[in-house]
């Protein structure tokens, strides 16, 4: 039951010459330790993530970068990032190095892929009316935009149905589909939803309405029954964490293998599959699923289609996201596609966002794109107000103590659309699971986020006693919960992370991936560093530390608010910038100060036909 609403952030500064090196620091021990003389944290376009310190953990120097970096003609320090990140064989670096379409996993591999794209072909063939049933965020939308594109191409009658986040809530529901069996379905084909329906599945079978199941959260006790059950997690998929919309791709490239009776489809239905990664690669990039083997390639070469798609509503989101023209990346979905599709189910209903992605040829696709952005600019508001009366009633109620394991917050007037992104950032600030409850009358909508190593979807099951519904994963989920239940459920989940949550656990951590001297980041190291995108979810972004560095000139404020830090490190070859979104206020503690620890994301700068290597920091010490 995912939720993701990333703000935009701020753009980086003009280009400087290249950087250059400062001699080794000495080994000095702070890999590891709490900041004690001057921390800040933020992430683009967002706030510092809190007061309280950063422990720098470095990762461990591996012995064999030198090895490896032989084998692959690259750098010891690209040797290291990639066994930070498990890749410590030749073949295996090489293959996540270059992603290629040929690593996809075969669907018929899938677990229930084979009989439900058989199943499905059958009811295209029988003229038989199909109704896709999908999720309200990014992902269930995008899943269902590549099955309907797919079966209106074969011919098919269908038609899909996105509930309404607040009045209907997540997953099937027996009016829905009630009223859908009354409207002449004949085969309901759920989209990264279903697998905890067995009520609504019940009904179903009353109605005598056949359901195929396609879903990848988590199976919560038995399987329900289904027709057919799609799955990552069954049968050793060798990719558990596909997303909803993967799962909606690899069963659309098998309903075309049977509608063109062979493994190799037509040359449309190719093309069409290699434009629907560009949807895929929105639901994994926005669903959070790890960027490693499969998802790393739906990623790669979806985000690379999305500048050049011929999808006409993407075309119409990118253009209303002022991205036309340029290569889209992982922050550019995270960031500035997926909040505006996802503002309007948050806001109002998804639909309105849906069309743009199922059927942007039959509605004024530019158009809309406008009004979701507008949409996302309201969602942005009332998320503001929330967060800063959600912080509020932590430090007041002192939830922040270290007693206190887990946060949970209810109150009047919330807007259950925004609750899920404002737990997000009580989590960063607070370091610790956050669930909001949005109460309406005698009853609430809740939904969480979590740390690493504490699964909520499994807490929400230990304390399902107090919960009327529930569902999710490991770092996200939403519940509905009684009014009367919520301080004992309160109570239930406090216990129960308080055995599974250590002190230490509470305490925000930025993994380091190694310490550098400054020579080091020059362009050609940043373009492979590049190579390792996309970033995200199980491939984190690089981050590298620089230890005393000297301050080439006083720190300023940037940005049109001034909330943006811009430093200058000195080089033999040139000053090093340095970008701290969201840390501005750091300019008078750092006034009159040498030198200072760093440690950011080193990227390119490409201004005026020029590259430079600017660090995008992450947190400083001094």
């Amino acid at each position: 039951m995912g939720d993701n609403g990333n703000t935009s952030g701020e753009p980086s500064s003009p280009a400087v010459p290249p950087a250059s090196s400062l001699p080794a620091s000495p080994e000095r021990g702070f890999a590891g330790q709490a900041n004690k003389a001057c921390v800040a944290s933020g992430v683009a376009g967002q706030p510092p993530a809190s007061a309280q310190a950063y422990r720098w953990d470095l990762a461990p120097r591996w012995g064999g970068a030198a090895e490896l970096a032989g084998k692959l003609r690259t750098g010891e320090l690209i040797a290291q990032l990639l066994h930070n990140r498990g890749y410590s064989d030749a073949q295996a670096a090489s293959a996540f190095m270059s992603p290629k379409l040929s690593d996809l996993i075969d669907p018929e591999q899938l677990s229930g892929v084979p009989a439900a794209a058989e199943r499905i072909f059958a009811a295209i063939r029988d003229g038989c009316k199909i109704v896709l049933y999908g999720d309200y965020d990014v992902d269930g939308m995008a899943g269902v935009a590549i099955l309907y594109r797919a079966l209106k191409r074969l011919g098919a009658q269908v038609d899909y149905y996105i509930p309404h986040r607040v009045d209907e809530g997540y997953g099937l529901n027996e009016p829905a589909i009630e009223q859908l069996a009354a409207n002449g379905c004949g085969l309901l084909v759920t989209v990264d939803c279903g697998i905890r329906s067995e009520r609504c599945l019940a009904r179903a079978g009353e109605l005598k309405l056949p359901v195929i199941i396609t879903d990848h959260h988590a199976i919560e006790g038995e399987l329900p029954r289904a027709e057919v059950v799609v799955h990552p997690g069954l049968a050793g998929y060798a990719n558990a964490d596909l997303c909803g919309a993967g799962v909606a791709l690899k069963l659309a490239w098998q309903i075309c293998r049977t509608a063109t009776g062979a493994r190799k489809v037509s040359e449309e239905l190719r093309e069409f599959l290699l434009d629907a990664t560009c949807l895929a690669a929105l639901g994994t990039i926005a669903d959070v699923v790890p960027l490693r083997g499969e998802n790393r390639v739906l990623a790669t070469y979806g985000l690379k289609g999305l500048a050049q798609t011929r999808h006409v509503g993407l075309r119409a989101l990118i253009t209303a996201s002022g991205i036309l023209g340029r290569q889209v990346g992982a922050y550019d979905v995270g960031f500035l596609l997926a909040p505006r599709l996802n503002a309007a189910g948050r806001m109002g209903h998804a639909r309105d966002a849906a069309e743009l992605l199922v059927r942007p040829e039959e509605i004024a696709a530019e158009q809309v794109a406008r009004a979701l952005a507008a949409v996302n600019v309201e969602r942005q508001r009332v998320e503001a107000q929330t967060y800063e009366q959600a912080a509020q009633m932590v430090t007041q109620l002192g939830y922040d103590a270290p007693e206190h394991r887990a946060i949970v917050l209810a109150a009047e007037g919330w807007h259950p659309g925004v609750i899920g992104i404002v737990a997000a950032r009580l989590v960063r600030q607070f370091h610790r699971p956050t669930i909001l409850i949005a109460l309406d009358g005698d009853t609430g909508a809740g939904s969480g986020r979590s740390i690493s190593g504490f699964h909520l979807a499994s807490a929400l099951t230990a304390c399902s006693a107090h919960l009327k519904d529930f569902g999710g994963h490991a770092m996200a989920a939403g519940l509905k919960i009684e009014r009367g239940r919520i301080d004992a459920f309160r109570a239930a989940l406090l216990e129960h992370a308080g055995g599974l949550i250590s002190p230490a656990a509470m305490a925000p951590a930025l993994t380091i991936d190694a310490e550098v001297n400054l020579g080091v980041l020059a362009v050609p190291l940043v373009h492979q560093v590049e190579q390792m995108a996309p970033f995200g979810a199980g491939n984190p972004p690089v981050i590298l530390a620089v230890r005393a560095a000297v301050m080439h000139a006083p720190p300023r404020r940037m940005g049109a608010r001034g909330s943006t830090l811009g430093l200058l490190l000195t080089g033999s070859a040139g000053p090093v910038r340095c970008v701290g979104f969201g840390m501005g206020d750091l300019v008078d503690r750092l006034a009159g100060r040498r030198q200072i620890d760093v440690a950011g994301e080193p990227v390119i700068n490409r201004y005026n036909g020029r590259e430079s290597v600017e660090l995008h920091l992450k947190d400083l010490q001094c």
